[in-house]
């Protein structure tokens, strides 16, 4: 079986329907590789050979050819010969596919026409990543994208006219890297998923960076990595015309926004990559070591909460907002997101937005800032709030994430406020000025975007862990960044009661560690804030001590008392420690919860595109 599916791309040799078909025309496979121009031109000549094996075999002697040049050393390489290769193999494939007697279907459980498929695209991925490569070295007034997203090269004998679909235009120049998305893997990636159809799967990059901004920019960033798929199509109608061509056709496509592609009046999948923009934004981020840079103040240290947005903003599907724990990044939800964007149902109506905030910095301006920075995002991107992608979003929160969405779609009502000023003497200025300052901290209504939040391993009512040697030698070590700790001054002095030794003695447990104590007064007084009744909510929970009561359990870091939330649509106990949002079960029951939601909704894109 592998000698008979065995071709040039997976064994470097010629397939054995190539090797057939050039005994039929009095040559052979050695002699085809010394006089490479003569065999090709031997086989196009031939009447022995029906349309299907002379189209099937030149695509194949042409992607050897391209291979051979590719293989050359880079001083000695010309650009413009490994181009017309390669468009030459894509040629002929896509003649093959589209233009000859029996159509597609009927050669459906054919291999030969699977392998000529992958000529195509292989070559497809050669070709364009070879041409952006000499666009590149041409300079920058060669790399223009017109305000349409259309772009024009020329390549030796071939004149290339091409579009970028409108959601992956950024600008008015080609992308900064052009990735072929095959030759991409991941540590820490379950899984890799794709869907297979026609085109080359492409990872395009704008080059901007992915690290947190200075403030007083726009609170979300774009992904500079966007999945795309490319195909290529000759002008032409007939058969001959095809093959006659100088002008070629590039369509860049957005494989999450389209499924299918018209080709030569055929309809067919298109092929897409659905995980390797994402790790590559991972890889490249660095966000385990800024975290915990961050936690101590040090390096290119956070101070607000960033919104990333995981693809370009859709406003036809809804919105996912993963926050993430304690000392952590967007990098705890890896399988999580990967695994939600490898399910076709999910992927054809969510989106995903990632919150990285600096998890040193106190629970109530954290809180505040996460609220901003949604609101923010939806209005400049949808400012009248009426597409699917700004409502009945979904929070799911881990560790001190899932407590930040607890808040965020809680009432504050006057509870907060009341445990404020309780034992504090404040004159009627003091008090204006006090409502004034805290009324982001300690006012506020559920976020009106979100109907459905899903808390993981959350410490709803703290943890004793925040009150062990381990975490308070941590909390010593945290360091906030200016602009918090300025916030956090004016409080304390706002705030000081009459007869303390020193009034910023509250200073000292002022960041995330010592907030998440058991006995901290915010999270004392908010763990008995009523979710908006507008909100459905789930809880997953990990038990890390299965040989206690449930009611007794922990993770290992939250007690079951504090996860634990009465009201909850569903509760999941799964027995783990506290980074249970890695494990199979817990992103199951994610993808169960996001499937019910789009049950509940009043119009889901329930059903995946026919292709």
């Amino acid at each position: 079986m592998t000698s008979r599916r065995g071709d040039i791309l997976t064994t470097g040799r010629l397939s054995i329907p190539a090797e057939n078909a050039l005994q039929v025309v009095g040559t052979d496979r050695k002699t085809c590789a010394r006089q490479a121009a003569t065999c090709r031109l031997q086989v196009g000549a031939s009447t022995g050979l029906n349309d299907e094996q002379r189209l099937s075999v030149l695509s194949e002697l042409w992607l050897e050819e391209g291979l051979a040049l590719i293989r050359q050393p880079a001083a000695t390489q010309d650009p413009e010969a490994i181009i017309n290769a390669y468009l030459e193999a894509a040629r002929h494939a896509h003649a093959y596919l589209f233009l000859t007697r029996r159509r597609l279907e009927q050669r459906a459980l054919e291999e030969r026409q699977g392998q000529v498929r992958d000529y195509y695209n292989f070559s497809v991925q050669q070709a364009v990543t070879n041409l952006f490569g000499a666009a590149q070295r041409q300079g920058r007034n060669e790399r223009r994208v017109d305000s349409d997203g259309s772009f024009s090269l020329v390549s030796g004998k071939w004149r290339i006219e091409g579009r970028i679909d409108g959601s992956l235009v950024h600008g008015s120049e080609l992308p900064a890297e052009l990735i072929p998305a095959a030759s991409l893997t991941f540590a820490g990636v379950r899984n890799q998923y794709r869907r297979d159809g026609i085109g080359a799967s492409l990872v395009s990059s704008t080059g901007t960076g992915i690290v947190p901004r200075s403030r007083g920019h726009e609170p979300y960033l774009e992904t500079p990595f966007a999945s795309t798929t490319v195909i290529v199509d000759f002008a032409g109608t007939s058969l001959d015309a095809i093959l006659q061509t100088k002008e070629v056709r590039i369509a860049v496509h957005d494989p999450y926004r389209q499924s299918t592609v018209r080709i030569a009046g055929t309809t067919v999948p298109l092929a897409g990559d659905f995980t390797a923009a994402y790790g590559l934004w991972l890889a490249r981020s660095d966000f385990s070591a800024q975290s915990l840079l961050t936690l101590v103040g040090k390096g290119n240290a956070l101070d607000e909460p960033r919104l990333y947005l995981m693809q370009p903003y859709d406003p036809s599907r809804r919105t996912i907002i993963l926050l993430h724990g304690l000392a952590s990044s967007p990098e705890a939800w890896i399988n999580v997101a990967n695994e939600l964007l490898g399910d076709e149902r999910l992927r054809q109506n969510y989106q995903i937005w990632q919150i990285y905030y600096p998890t040193n910095v106190p629970i109530a301006i954290n809180h505040a800032a996460i609220r901003s920075a949604i609101s923010r995002t939806v209005a400049r991107f949808d400012p009248g709030g009426t597409a699917p992608a700004s409502r009945d979003m979904v929070l799911v929160g881990h560790s001190m994430g899932g407590l930040l969405s607890r808040l965020a779609v809680s009432s504050s009502g006057d509870r907060l406020w009341h445990d404020i000023t309780r034992t504090r003497e404040l004159d009627g200025g003091q008090l204006a000025q006090a409502r004034s300052v805290l009324a982001p901290y300690a006012s506020f209504d559920p976020l009106p975007q979100v109907s459905r939040a899903v808390f993981v391993a959350a410490p709803h009512r703290g943890t004793p862990f925040a009150e062990s040697a381990v975490a308070r030698f941590a909390a010593r070590l945290v360091a906030l960044p200016a602009s918090v700790l300025a916030k956090v001054k004016d409080v304390a002095e706002l705030l000081a009661v009459p007869g303390d030794v020193d009034p910023n003695s509250f200073l000292d447990s002022a960041n995330g560690i010592r907030n998440l104590s058991e006995r901290d007064p915010f999270i004392r007084a908010s763990a008995e804030l009523p979710i908006g009744e507008a909100v459905r909510f789930h809880s997953i929970i990990a038990n890390d001590t299965p040989h206690v009561p449930l009611a007794d359990s922990s993770d290992g870091l939250v007690p079951y008392r504090s996860s634990h939330l009465t009201g909850a649509l569903s509760e999941k106990v799964i027995p783990y420690s506290h980074s249970v949002q890695e494990t199979p079960a817990a992103i199951l029951e994610i993808r169960r919860i996001l499937h019910e939601h789009l049950d509940g909704l009043a119009d889901p894109h329930s059903e995946v595109p026919a292709p």
